[in-house]
């Protein structure tokens, strides 16, 4: 009798879990298909004027790959780059203006802020400072965008054109990650599943809508929206700065384009686990608002959505209980079919598809890990500077 109760309760377990998964399916924007890309878009009579922003710390081994893309843009009208060697030790600075010598392109200005004050994260306080560089040019646009990564020689008019087109405030491409090792190409389009899965992008664009997003490695912002949401000071203690961005140019009354790239890569390397494990613990629980509450409710739901699907089909197989194992694939087969587009966009083979479960228990752990380090009192960190006091940095929601 208990057997069989026991059997009956994890059936409805497994059905409540299939029932997630149509949802999932139809009622979350489509975050699972992958052909939310630039919105159609023509050229402008007068194409306006672009600052580009880069926050770099300690970035040399990077550098070579990525500036060299900004200067080289085929950009109709005035734009110049503005890096912000943000206290690096390894030559991030000269190197740029070696590489500003060799490649030539667009003019390049490299500027320090010296330590972040009180309050700031350390990103933000660069991307402060390079902006407050930038005004003295007086751009209808900035582009913030990291030293990681690589832009195709048109991305910035076809950023720009998307935005005068769409009339958008921020126009922001989640940039095509590296999937070069076998951890790589486990994790990382899950990340971006993930994301899409927490941000429908398609509703981010949707005008009246409340959910808000941005990718940090490519932000196109009005100058004057910029002004009016008052960033980046409004968003200084932000761990997680381009969805405080998004939103804030929400709360303004502006309006936000997120999608997925074309032109526009990360040659940032995270070759082990364990860069990957740092990537994404060192903002999790921030996501979560450093509630534990919320933390036993995603682990909860993770565990419910991700992981019932492959035990139901395990324990229904080991005890001959075959409705539970139906169930489970079915569950399962779903949760896979979602995941076989991020993974085309890859270009990473199918056969991964199935084991999103077990990436899926790799994020519950980095999330769980990023609520020990939040009371270890570790705290967030940019590049090796750590905030000693996390509970002082602002939630994001």
């Amino acid at each position: 009798m208990g057997q069989t109760a026991a059997v009956s309760a994890f059936l409805w377990i497994t059905v409540v879990s299939l029932a997630a998964w149509c949802w999932l399916l139809l009622g979350q924007g489509f975050f699972w298909r992958t052909d939310v890309r630039l919105p159609r878009r023509r050229d402008p009579d007068v194409w306006p004027s672009v600052c580009v922003v880069v926050p770099a710390r300690d970035e040399a081994a990077v550098l070579p790959a990525g500036l060299p893309s900004l200067l080289a843009q085929d950009y109709p009208g005035r734009a110049e780059v503005f890096l912000v060697d943000d206290g690096s030790t390894d030559g991030t600075g000269d190197l740029a203006r070696e590489l500003s010598r060799r490649h030539g392109g667009l003019p390049l200005t490299v500027g320090s802020p010296g330590e972040p004050p009180a309050g700031w994260t350390g990103k933000l306080w660069a991307v402060r400072y390079g902006i407050g560089l930038a005004r003295a040019r007086d751009p209808e646009y900035l582009l913030l965008t990291d030293a990681d990564i690589a832009h195709a020689p048109d991305s910035l008019r076809e950023l720009v054109a998307a935005a005068g087109t769409g009339g958008f405030d921020v126009v922001s491409q989640m940039a095509r990650l590296r999937v070069a090792s076998p951890w790589e190409r486990l994790v990382v389009p899950a990340f971006v599943y993930f994301f899409a899965q927490l941000y429908p992008f398609r509703w981010i664009g949707r005008p009246g809508s409340r959910t808000a997003a941005a990718a940090g490695g490519c932000v196109l912002l009005r100058a004057d929206m910029a002004e009016k949401a008052r960033i980046p000071e409004a968003i200084r203690h932000a761990v997680i700065d381009d969805v405080a961005l998004a939103r804030a140019v929400k709360g303004a009354g502006g309006r936000v384009w997120l999608g997925l790239a074309d032109r526009v890569d990360s040659v940032r390397p995270y070759p082990r686990l364990r860069d990957l494990w740092r990537m994404v613990s060192r903002s999790a629980y921030a996501q979560l608002r450093h509630s534990p509450p919320l933390l036993l409710g995603t682990v909860a739901g993770l565990a419910l959505v991700y992981l019932v699907p492959p035990a139901a089909v395990a324990v229904g197989a080991a005890g001959g209980a075959a409705p539970v194992a139906l169930v489970g694939a079915a569950a399962w087969a779903v949760m896979a079919g979602t995941y076989v587009p991020m993974l085309r966009y890859y270009r990473q083979p199918l056969w991964l598809a199935p084991l999103l479960p077990f990436t899926a228990f790799l994020y519950l752990l980095m999330t769980v890990d990023s609520a020990v380090q939040h009371y270890r009192g570790r705290g967030a960190a940019w590049k090796g500077r750590t905030y000693a006091r996390p509970d002082a940095v602002a939630d994001e929601g």
